[in-house]
């Protein structure tokens, strides 16, 4: 169980790490767009993106698989799986409102590969109740799966994941918000 962890924080650090340099890159001398131009460039770096984001979540899944019932057993099993079904839905109906209000350009960082686009705070959607909804509570379903299959590792590896998107959110997107606007995100 604790080895398909380790690969998931892995794959956890190769998601963020790799849209981490990719976006610092892109931002500090245009690498993406200086190669391959503007649409070449977003698109290979999306694709690159939706690659480590897939293996991201698929090892996340495997980690609450291979965890089943290891946590202790808090509430009755129907009433945690019950909470745990909530808590999916609520995230990943976030996550997917957040990801329609932006647009699937947004969702994949398009602002980093055109700095002469405005950029504004969205304020529609989620978005007019929750400063980041993709983050906090579009993080939800994690915490749910790891309920639903009662996996110790499935929670502590939610908690790892959120905390390293968030890390990422406060030092690449927040940055880059503040100096193109010269506001806070």
């Amino acid at each position: 169980m604790w080895a398909v962890f380790a690969a998931h924080i892995g794959a956890r650090l190769a998601y963020v790490g790799y849209v981490w340099v990719g976006l610092t890159r892109q931002q500090s001398d245009g690498w993406w767009t200086r190669r391959w131009g503007l649409e070449p460039g977003f698109a290979r770096f999306r694709r690159g993106a939706s690659l480590v984001m897939t293996i991201d979540a698929v090892s996340f899944v495997a980690v609450c698989l291979v965890g089943w019932g290891t946590a202790p057993a808090v509430l009755p099993r129907a009433v945690a799986i019950a909470i745990g079904a909530v808590l999916v839905l609520l995230g990943v109906g976030t996550k997917l409102w957040a990801a329609a209000t932006l647009g699937h350009k947004a969702y994949y960082w398009y602002n980093f590969f055109t700095p002469a686009a405005p950029v504004t705070r969205v304020s529609t959607g989620p978005y007019r109740f929750l400063k980041n909804p993709m983050y906090t509570v579009g993080y939800l379903q994690t915490y749910g799966c790891a309920l639903i299959t009662g996996s110790l590792a499935g929670v502590v590896a939610s908690v790892c994941d959120q905390v390293a998107i968030l890390v990422f959110h406060w030092r690449v997107e927040s940055a880059h918000f503040k100096r193109m606007t010269g506001r806070a995100a």
